[in-house]
């Protein structure tokens, strides 16, 4: 056992309901981890006091947060990120699937699976939700670096079989043989699962999202992910596409793949009936905010989500978005939501702790396992001890509240501000 020393925070409520009853703080905490899980949790006093044996571990230089839980990214992107300057559909084409397709190369798949894995860690993001390679050699290797790093991945295959370059296109039979295979080696494998990933509509056919409804069923706990309403071009494309369809959900609705196991990324032109279906069915939207004002998609509609009931969280879109760090999220869906006015719904440093961690392990079904440090919770913990000589240290020590202190983590911290990482007990970084 060991016993950890610090100032903790965490969002074990729901502040978009709790308000900030949500956050939990202890400014000199102690936590006990037994093998891995959270044992006791108060001031360290009243800990040492029940557990005066126990080896300390003193963090009392930095803050003692939950692992961040990235909710969409992409393991092929990470030497794509910075193409700016164009909208969705030319950025693809032009950055993202060009690189996409080099991962048919499995030493060159293998290095870039190694470069994403450890941008994840070095940015504290200790689970993901991983848009994979079109590849299953490529998936094979990603599976294989991801169950060494330690980290909770949720990831598959990406597959279509139209509208993009050929060397990325598949069949329903083939998607359906390679990933069964893939699920049979890796789905349940140590932290990892399997998601059935059509990138999105546009590229899959309806024979195609028939292939991921049926892979679906292949064991219990898989998970569903795709692409949703990014920008207004593609959602004028899927609507002719697909011609029985009311909106763009529809087309993944009528093939059973929107369920409470179901993420869809971006969301920023729903329909009000989609967000009602959304509600209903459980599912949720993984908000991408730098990817959305890099690629210019637009401004996230965060209160007409929240007031008819469908469920957020925060994912990185590496490489649309612009890096890892989910500090960096948090901050700008804070200014995504302000450019809105009226129509924003305000945030404040609670609702972006939660966003990046709680909601993120709520979205996959992970949240009676991680996204707090409650007792009987895994201990997926990140220490942020920035330098002392460094802005954010100097705004701390002046910090006038817990919610001050969270305000400027979200506003000034980095990857670079990590000192140490842990997942399941187990330091990775």
């Amino acid at each position: 056992m060991t016993l950890y020393r610090a100032t903790v925070m965490d969002t074990p409520g729901d502040p978009f309901r709790d308000g900030d009853e949500a956050l939990a703080v202890e400014s000199d905490g102690g936590l006990l981890v037994r093998d891995g899980v959270i044992a006791a949790r108060g001031t360290f006093a009243a800990v040492s006091a029940a557990h005066p044996n126990e080896q300390v571990v003193d963090l009392r230089a930095g803050v003692l947060l939950p692992g961040m839980v990235d909710t969409h990214v992409h393991y092929p992107q990470i030497r794509a990120i910075a193409g700016l300057g164009m909208p969705l559909l030319d950025w693809l084409e032009r950055c993202a699937l060009p690189e996409e397709s080099r991962l048919a190369d499995e030493a060159y798949a293998e290095a870039v699976a190694g470069e994403f894995l450890a941008g994840l860690a070095g940015a504290g993001t200790t689970t993901a939700l991983v848009f994979g390679a079109h590849f299953a050699t490529a998936m094979e290797v990603f599976f294989a670096a991801a169950e060494r790093s330690g980290l909770r991945i949720t990831a598959g295959q990406v597959v279509s079989d139209r509208g993009l370059r050929p060397d990325l296109l598949t069949t329903p039979e083939v998607a359906l043989s390679e990933g069964r295979k893939l699920i049979e080696r890796w789905h349940g494998q140590g932290r990892l699962r399997y998601a059935v990933t059509p990138r999105f509509s546009l590229s899959a056919s309806e024979s195609m999202l028939d292939a991921c409804a049926e892979l679906m069923q292949t064991a219990e706990g898989i998970w569903f992910t795709s692409h949703m309403n990014e920008n207004t071009i593609e959602v004028a494309q899927v609507v002719q596409l697909f011609a029985g369809a009311e909106h763009y959900l529809d087309s993944y609705h009528a093939h059973g793949l929107v369920t409470e196991r179901s993420v869809f990324a971006h969301n920023v032109h729903p329909a009000d009936d989609e967000l009602d279906l959304l509600a209903a069915t459980r599912a949720w939207v993984a908000h991408c905010p730098t990817s959305n004002a890099a690629l210019g998609s637009g401004l996230f509609p965060l209160r007409r989500h929240v007031e008819r009931g469908a469920r957020v969280a925060l994912g990185s879109d590496v490489g649309a978005g612009t890096g890892f760090s989910l500090f960096k999220e948090g901050l700008q869906a804070y200014f995504v939501q302000q450019l809105l006015g009226s129509a924003g719904l305000p945030l404040d440093p609670i609702h972006l702790l939660y966003l990046c961690t709680g909601a993120g392990a709520r979205a996959l079904g992970l949240d009676s396992r991680i996204g707090d440090l409650a007792i009987g919770k895994e201990f997926d913990a990140i220490w942020l001890r920035p330098a002392e000589s460094g802005t954010l240290a100097t705004v701390l020590r002046h910090a006038a509240s817990a919610k001050d202190v969270l305000a400027k983590i979200f506003a000034l911290a980095s990857p670079a501000d990590i000192a140490s990482v842990w997942v399941g007990g187990d330091p990775i970084r």
